[in-house]
């Protein structure tokens, strides 16, 4: 097991060998989860876009829609929700 102190701020380091495991680097983003047994589970919060290539093929069944129709349908929706617009 890694061990890491926690500063007086609430503050720690990563451990180097958790980081490489990660692929962290200085500037990246964590999140923690707090499991259902109490656990906590850190995940790095920067996503590869490459990591998720393929993650909505085949759920739309629907026409493939133009940046205009795109537009079109969002300006409906805000006229629709928003009185202003």
């Amino acid at each position: 097991m890694t061990a890491s102190i926690l500063t007086i701020k609430g503050q720690t380091t990563v451990p180097k060998s958790i980081r490489e495991h990660l692929k962290l680097k200085a500037g990246d983003k964590v999140d923690f989860l707090i499991e259902p047994d109490g656990r906590v589970v850190l995940k790095p919060a920067n996503i590869d876009i490459r990591q998720i290539g393929g993650m909505l093929s085949g759920r739309y069944q629907g026409k493939p829609l133009s940046p205009e129709d795109m537009d079109t349908a969002i300006a409906t929706h805000l006229a629709a929700t928003h009185s202003r617009f």
